[in-house]
């Protein structure tokens, strides 16, 4: 019996598109809300790190300037920091937004976000492309994403001194107090380890390369918990962006006076 070869997937023509896409739904507001979301997270930023000024209102700090390593810190802003600090003009955010923006510019979920929004590659499922070649991230600057593994391990760094803060957030002149800028601290923190801890690399470090989980049992477990923040990994990435810059506008308005923190004891 004769057997006959199915022609090779590269013998077979493309199917030819008139329209530039045959979906009827509104593929274009995600991207489209994913401008504006990281568009406005990056304007403020970049306003608020350029002010360098009403980012501490005792015990609180801003995420933004945390750890405060500047030597123009105001006094009580390094009660962690002092053996830090740098002898800089600079606002401080300037020096400590480099590692938490690095984290998540190369995070594989904000990766995709900023691509199909900004440079539409692609800008949806069954949506063409504007660009002729695609060269993925074997070229610079994109090639500098493989960074983001290192970059995991200094967000560990500042999460634990964002929960740090957190905790001085209840200590009001060696005093034990909760007002609504210590939960507000303590939401930060919360949020900022389940977006980092639900990271890809995260995951990798813990449960990657291994043959066989059931040689492994506590790595298992470890592991099985960062997959359940993987899972959610979306929510948790713009949960934490929103809250960190709400929590830098909280605190500026109580540190200018704009506002009275509410007490609760």
């Amino acid at each position: 019996m004769a057997i006959v070869a199915e022609p090779a997937q590269a013998d077979v023509p493309r199917v030819q598109i008139a329209t530039r896409t045959l979906r009827r739904d509104r593929w274009w507001l995600q991207p489209a809300l994913t401008d504006v979301g990281l568009l406005g997270f990056v304007i403020y930023s970049t306003w608020a790190a350029f002010q360098n000024a009403d980012y501490y209102a005792a015990p609180y700090i801003s995420p933004f300037y945390s750890p405060c390593i500047s030597n123009n810190c105001p006094s009580g802003a390094q009660t962690f920091h002092a053996g830090f600090a740098v002898p800089t003009a600079l606002s401080p955010a300037l020096i400590v937004l480099i590692f938490p923006l690095g984290f998540r510019v190369s995070c594989y979920y904000y990766r995709k976000a900023y691509y199909r929004s900004f440079w539409l590659s692609p800008p949806a499922c069954a949506v063409s492309e504007p660009h002729r070649s695609y060269s993925g991230e074997t070229r610079l600057p994109l090639i500098l994403h493989r960074a983001h593994r290192y970059f995991f391990f200094f967000a560990m760094v500042f999460a634990a001194i964002l929960t740090y803060d957190a905790v001085l957030g209840f200590d009001f002149n060696g005093h034990l107090g909760m007002r609504l800028g210590s939960l507000v601290l303590v939401v930060n923190a919360v949020l900022i380890w389940g977006y980092t801890l639900g990271c890809h690399s995260c995951r990798h470090i813990i449960g990657g390369r291994l043959r066989a989980f059931s040689r492994h049992p506590l790595r298992y477990r470890f592991w099985g918990g960062v997959s359940v923040l993987n899972a959610k990994h979306l929510q948790w990435a713009w949960a934490s962006l929103i809250w960190v810059a709400l929590t830098d506008v909280y605190i500026r308005l109580v540190a200018s006076g704009a506002i009275t923190d509410v007490r609760f004891f």
